[in-house]
């Protein structure tokens, strides 16, 4: 995972090609996000199947003047309503499973090139799953740090790759990979798509973004 992860990071700097405008740090943006979970069971005997829930999203990331710095957070929240539930290997049948997140953090970014930034960020996430079923919600609070790179890999076509690491209740020492990229319509409007990949925890968006 980590040899991947460096070799991506690589390949986003060796990509950049043609000169383009500045990057963006004053951003909104909305859509659709999957979250994928793995669920830690809470009775012994009892095992819920990995919830997959599909929904929307809020993201959105505003700079500090000329300062390198910027503040960014998201909401995200999905449902799945086919989460399998055994007890001592008796099928209990499908039961409904609402995810919801919240992130918020800081970043900094330094100029690698007139092409491309190096990026890192601190954020704290607060991830709950809840269903009218099980008698307690699982939930959790927990911090990450992320560094990475980001570019524009051509005139209308920006990329990011980052490795992070985040650690607390629901993610457990977990190192994950993140890539996104964003095309460009015009100065204002594109875009967008996310994948997150970790060993317990996977998330993906694609929305419409407006930058400033």
């Amino acid at each position: 995972m980590k040899k991947q992860l460096a070799l991506g990071l690589a390949l986003a700097l060796a990509s950049t090609a043609a000169a383009a405008e500045g990057l963006s740090y004053t951003h909104i943006e909305a859509g659709y996000s999957v979250q994928q979970y793995e669920v830690r069971s809470l009775t012994p005997g009892l095992r819920v199947q990995d919830p997959k829930a599909d929904g929307g999203y809020i993201d959105g990331s505003i700079a500090f003047g000329e300062a390198p710095f910027y503040a960014f957070g998201s909401y995200r929240k999905g449902e799945d309503n086919n989460v399998g539930v055994r007890f001592n290997n008796v099928d209990l049948g499908d039961i409904d499973v609402d995810a919801d997140q919240f992130k918020i953090g800081v970043g900094y970014h330094h100029t690698l090139s007139e092409r491309v930034d190096w990026v890192g960020e601190l954020s704290y996430i607060r991830t709950e799953l809840d269903s009218n079923v099980l008698s307690d919600e699982i939930d959790g609070d927990d911090f990450r740090g992320s560094v990475g790179l980001r570019g524009n890999l051509a005139k209308n076509f920006e990329g990011w790759a980052k490795l992070n690491y985040t650690d607390g209740d629901m993610y457990d020492s977990e190192f994950s990979g993140t890539v996104g990229a964003l095309v460009k319509f015009n100065q204002t409007w594109g875009i967008v798509g996310e994948a997150e990949f970790g060993e317990h925890a996977k998330q993906y968006t694609i929305g419409v973004r407006a930058s400033f």
